[in-house]
């Protein structure tokens, strides 16, 4: 008997066969890494903002504490904004006639607060406290990256639950001295395990356990 397919159907049938396993294969990659690719998690996107408020000449160049203008950060769960007159603390003598801050000008004259876009955004069903990481010795580096070399502020971090369970498993790692939290340039020293454990004790912090729990985050 005559054979009926040609002997050249055996390669299409192999090669059909290892590209169907690679394109499954890319696509599930394409699956996994999206999710945690800058394009979903806005890691590194620069905002636009009404006034394009510099970190690094405030922070970095002028040396004015995060506390001055984020004053809840301390006391609350979030952070704050500041009002348009912390800016004119400072803004009602030194470069006062810029044309660049007449949105601030006209904000403090109007009472109408600047419309500042949001860097870090966290899911509603994410729930989040600064004074508590900020009071148990959690640097704003940690999370925010050195904001003192941001001309434009952008998120350093991925946000993700991933990210998070890394610190919670091990806050060791990230612990410092308060009077180090707002320290922009501060490194985890060669004995940060040592430190971290003591600083841990100090602080009173709870068990990884807890740390980890899901109702720790999500209430």
């Amino acid at each position: 008997m005559g054979q009926i397919f040609h002997r050249s159907t055996n390669f299409i049938a192999r090669f059909s066969l290892f590209a169907g396993i690679a394109v499954a294969g890319l696509a599930g990659l394409v699956i996994y890494a999206t999710p945690r690719s800058p394009y979903k998690t806005n890691q590194n996107v620069v905002r636009e903002q009404p006034i394009q408020f510099s970190h690094k000449h405030h922070v970095g160049d002028d040396g004015i504490d995060c506390r001055y203008c984020h004053t809840g950060v301390e006391t609350s769960a979030f952070a704050g904004i500041p009002p348009t007159k912390t800016c004119m603390n400072c803004h009602s003598v030194l470069y006062k006639d810029a044309a660049y801050l007449e949105p601030v000008r006209e904000s403090y004259r109007t009472g109408k607060p600047l419309q500042w876009s949001r860097v870090h955004r966290l899911p509603d069903f994410v729930y989040f406290n600064h004074s508590i990481h900020v009071n148990k010795g959690v640097g704003c580096s940690t999370c925010h990256g050195q904001v003192n070399q941001m001309a434009l502020m952008w998120q350093s971090s991925t946000l993700l639950m991933s990210w998070c369970l890394d610190c919670h498993r091990n806050p060791e790692q990230a612990l410092r001295e308060k009077k180090d939290v707002v320290n922009m340039d501060w490194k985890a020293p060669a004995n940060q395990a040592e430190i971290g454990k003591a600083l841990a004790a100090q602080y009173k912090l709870r068990s990884t356990l807890e740390l980890t729990s899901c109702s720790t985050c999500h209430r």
